[in-house]
């Protein structure tokens, strides 16, 4: 029985990929948490997430942690993460464009030339700190050119983004300040954008939305309040997840120095790298979700505003869905929940696939030898994880 077994989500010293969630797994699908329950095992995880009876369940997120009020809560029930129903339709529509794949492939270019502009910095060396000087830039630089921001501004856009990600940190109850502080000064700086657009319009992001917000041609609007929350959440969702799971990618593939020279001599390998590294060592750790009515499911009652949490690696792992599980990047797979699933599937998906699938197989490619330089620094493994700081070591020369 379950029963027996309480996840404390909340508590930084629990590990969601841990021997004890396994053994949970094979007890039954679901344990009790600290938030509700955690679904554990891949064919469950699909069926939730694709459930219409639950909605996105992040909504409740500050409250869940004693934050009922102020500009923080504020900002996140309206952000794409928390709403549901036509509204979010409506503003989602009117993003797609920018996020369609032909959209993004037209950018491959331009990765591939900033990754190599970054890697050329620290080659000579044989040492770098990957976080700063790779993969924090890299995602910083690569949401400046997606959304058409002054890319000479990365590293204050950067900063405040890294101060929202606290907004998914199990500790967000003492982050608040921190986290209206950047609020404040992202939507600032995003104000002079908007207003530069709608004085002089360009092919970007913010002009389209600008437009929308305008009253575009097709008659859906965005109101003012909608795009500057729309704004200021993609610039931080977008560069703090990328960044986050480049760390996590290079952590995972240097664990597996087979597999790390293998991406770099057979680079088209990228793609199922990215998406192997997010099957076992996902940034997001869980997707949650809310029941918007009394659940069944095989055995577990959700009563209407129930909690569920589908953890990534747990299902990812799963011997039931992946008989060999072990990490293979030539390995053919069942898709992964690492971006979440059904409607509130992440936009920017494709954004990122793609940015690390180039920037990966160069990173190998150019440090073939590379082993981590100490034990770096790590955020929790729950909640959002990924490196603080995380220092290579290789052999100059590639």
């Amino acid at each position: 029985m379950t029963g027996r077994r309480r996840f404390d989500l909340s508590d930084p010293a629990f590990d969601v990929t841990s021997a004890e969630v396994h053994a949970a797994r094979e007890e039954d699908w679901y344990v009790e948490t600290t938030w509700g329950w955690a679904v554990l095992r891949y064919d469950e995880a699909s069926a939730v997430l694709r459930d219409r009876r639950f909605r996105q369940g992040n909504a409740r997120w500050p409250e869940q942690n004693g934050i009922h009020s102020g500009l923080f809560s504020d900002w996140w029930g309206e952000t794409l993460l928390s709403l549901e129903g036509d509204d979010h339709a409506r503003i989602r529509r009117l993003m797609l464009p920018a996020f369609r794949k032909r959209a993004i492939e037209a950018m491959v270019p331009g990765f591939q030339a900033l990754a190599e502009e970054l890697v050329d910095a620290f080659a000579p060396r044989g040492l770098v700190e990957l976080v700063a000087e790779l993969a924090e830039p890299y995602a910083a630089r690569v949401i400046c050119r997606l959304l058409g921001l002054d890319e000479a501004h990365w590293e204050q856009v950067a900063h405040w983004a890294d101060d929202l990600g606290a907004s998914f940190s199990i500790d967000v109850g003492n982050q608040v300040p921190r986290i209206e502080a950047a609020i404040e000064g992202l939507t600032g700086y995003l104000d002079e954008v908007v207003a530069d657009r709608a004085a002089h319009p360009r092919e970007d992001l913010v002009t389209a939305l600008v437009q929308a917000s305008q009253g575009g041609e097709g008659g859906e609007r965005l109101s003012r309040r909608e795009l500057d929350v729309a704004l200021v959440f993609l610039a931080f969702a977008g560069m703090e997840t990328t960044r986050n799971q480049l760390g996590l990618a290079v952590q995972t593939l240097l664990e597996h120095p087979d597999q790390w020279r293998l991406l770099g001599e057979r680079p088209e390998l990228g793609r199922n790298a990215v998406e192997e590294v997010m099957r076992v060592n996902p940034t997001v750790t869980w997707v949650t979700r809310e029941a918007v009515e009394d659940v069944d499911l095989h055995g577990l009652h959700v009563p209407a505003g129930g909690i569920v949490q589908v953890l990534s690696h747990s299902a990812g792992t799963d011997p039931r869905a992946v008989p060999s599980p072990a990490f293979d990047i030539t390995a053919e797979r069942p898709p992964h929940h690492g971006f979440g699933a059904g409607i509130h599937h992440c936009l920017g998906h494709y954004v990122a696939r793609t940015d690390m699938a180039v920037a990966l197989p160069l990173l190998a490619r150019r440090m073939p030898d590379a082993v981590p330089d100490g034990p770096g620094r790590w955020l929790p493994v729950s909640g959002n994880t990924g490196a603080l700081s995380f220092p290579v070591r290789f052999t100059p020369g590639h």
